[in-house]
């Protein structure tokens, strides 16, 4: 998983001919929290997709500017399009994000 950094790199990855996972998440969020162990394995499961972390505190603007309204959230971008989005404030199982990018294939 990649740890974003900058608004460039960022920017770069939303242009990306990759599908790119970004995960937007939070160290106080404990939701959050349930998710980091199961992320390993959801990578490995999706090896053609290309997974960010995005701080939304560190890119709060961005997080605005995206709806990012709740955490953690997951945005699939490629060729700097939308494909789709898991959104909300909800606590979320490794099941619903692994079907959810299912549905990005």
């Amino acid at each position: 998983m990649i740890i974003s950094e900058n608004f460039e790199e960022l920017a770069s990855l939303v242009e990306s001919d990759e599908k790119v996972v970004f995960f937007f998440t939070a160290d106080w969020c404990p939701d959050c929290q349930f998710i980091y162990p199961a992320l390993p394995e959801i990578e490995e499961r999706f090896p053609e997709m290309t997974f960010v972390r995005v701080d939304r505190d560190d890119f709060i603007d961005l997080a605005q500017t995206w709806s990012i309204l709740g955490i953690p959230s997951f945005v699939v971008t490629q060729k700097g399009k939308e494909l789709g989005r898991l959104v909300n404030k909800l606590k979320k199982s490794k099941e619903e994000i692994i079907s959810f990018l299912e549905k990005c294939r």
